[in-house]
């Protein structure tokens, strides 16, 4: 009987991160196979697992790396697949190794854990579902704006992979194409130097421009595209009360002149004009424009 191929999630930056399962199945396998079998060592000497690892198999090898696995699980041997983090196949090696199990019936037993996608995803404040995974975007900036263009236009938080060297770059053509939507990048999940950056695309944007350096993993998360609103009507009176509401709920006057142009599709010049002619004689400070 062929073996099983154990697909390991293993910690994202915290070593603490790894479930008791994946510990056992790590120690009772036969063979790890590993992206980076430097990387793999350090978890393994943290935890006394002395499992032997297999040649690795990483982006590049795997077409001729994968006939080697397969023959240890035809010979009956258990294989366990991790990444140098997180889950393997997520934006890293293991699928054309998992497909080609699969179609000689070999089984593959999932061995969840943690993720930088659910990691980043649960603590952006964007909607949790639905969502999209699309991996890293293309390196060039045509295809790159091309790919962005589209996936905006979804209704699912997009969430991604992208380096420190291009970042600044992706978060300038998201405060492009969509500089008031939601969004958020995630950075050294779990590790120390965990952090949140949080606002819209714009605002982000901003706020990391203004760093020297960027380092380490990130996830980047984009609020869902909403359906078109359509535009609501009224006089100057409906204008004043949506204006009025939006103060009363803390909203500076400029902002609340723009959320109500947005509203009743107008230029921010009309919804002021609108307001002067709508305002009471003598109307005091929430009158104010």
């Amino acid at each position: 009987m062929p073996g099983t191929l154990y697909v390991c999630a293993t910690p994202i930056g915290n070593l603490e991160d790894i479930t008791l399962r994946a510990l056992r199945v790590l120690r009772e396998a036969d063979v790890i196979v590993a992206e980076d079998s430097r990387r793999t060592r350090q978890l393994l000497a943290r935890y006394g697992i002395t499992t032997p690892l297999a040649a690795s198999l990483y982006q590049g090898v795997e077409a001729e790396r994968t006939e080697g696995v397969l023959a240890l699980l035809r010979a009956g041997k258990n294989v366990a697949l991790v990444s140098d983090a997180g889950t393997p196949l997520i934006s890293d090696p293991g699928y054309p190794l998992v497909r080609a199990c699969l179609a000689e019936g070999i089984p593959v037993v999932p061995v969840p854990g943690p993720s930088a996608v659910l990691a980043a995803l649960v603590a952006s404040g964007l909607p949790p579902q639905p969502f999209l995974f699309a991996g890293y975007p293309p390196r060039a900036l045509g295809p790159r704006r091309k790919w962005l263009q589209e996936l905006l236009s979804l209704p699912a938080t997009l969430v991604f992979f992208e380096s420190p060297q291009r970042l600044l770059a992706t978060l300038a053509l998201l405060a492009e194409l969509a500089p008031e939507r939601p969004t958020a990048v995630a950075r050294e999940l779990t590790k120390v130097h965990e952090e949140f950056v949080r606002g819209t695309a714009r605002a982000v944007h901003a706020a990391l421009a203004r760093r020297e350096r960027i380092r380490g993993e990130i996830v980047v998360l984009v609020g869902p595209a909403e359906e078109e609103k359509p535009k609501e009507t009224g006089g100057p009176a409906a204008v004043l009360a949506a204006y009025r509401e939006l103060l009363g709920q803390g909203l500076p006057p400029k902002e609340a002149r723009k959320a109500v142009a947005r509203r009743f599709g107008l230029s921010s010049r009309e919804v002021y004009r609108l307001l002067l002619d709508a305002r009471a004689p003598g109307e005091g400070a929430q009158g104010s424009l």
